[in-house]
């Protein structure tokens, strides 16, 4: 199986799972930077795309990604989606920045293998709630069995 995760991370938090999530998934992972992702392909299984949450969204490079692949690029690649997020009441009214991420690869032709990943953050500059890259390596391990 070949894994591309495609991420990015304000402090390194968003960078720790998707390293965490790469490491568990198995088979030939490429874990790239969305800074770094032009003029690289997309893989033939699997895509998994991530990001913090900034006010309900992925950040802007992530948009800029995903509105960079054309319409229907995804066809036949699985899919999924992860962010890292506060667990604060006034984030759920604004929503997480996987859901978005998530339905984008989907309108792609993405076709999804689970539903999206959110891993917890003790602040807005982090650090990681305490089991949450345990959480993300479990999470990936459902992707390489689905």
């Amino acid at each position: 199986m070949k894994v591309q995760i495609v991420f990015d991370s304000a402090y390194g938090n968003t960078e720790r799972i998707a390293k965490a999530i790469g490491d568990a998934v198995g088979g030939e992972v490429e874990v790239i930077n969305v800074k770094e992702s032009a003029g690289k392909t997309i893989p033939a299984d699997v895509l998994l795309v991530g990001s913090p949450t900034y006010g309900g969204k992925p950040t802007p490079a992530i948009q800029d990604f995903m509105n960079g692949l054309a319409g229907d690029s995804l066809k036949g690649i699985d899919v999924a989606a992860f962010d890292t997020r506060l667990s604060t009441r006034l984030v759920k009214v604004f929503g997480y920045a996987a859901d978005k991420i998530a339905a984008d690869l989907k309108a792609k032709g993405g076709e999804p293998v689970l539903p999206p990943g959110g891993f917890l953050v003790k602040g807005r500059k982090g650090p990681l709630k305490e089991g949450e890259l345990e959480r993300a390596a479990a999470w990936a391990k459902e992707i390489s069995a689905a």
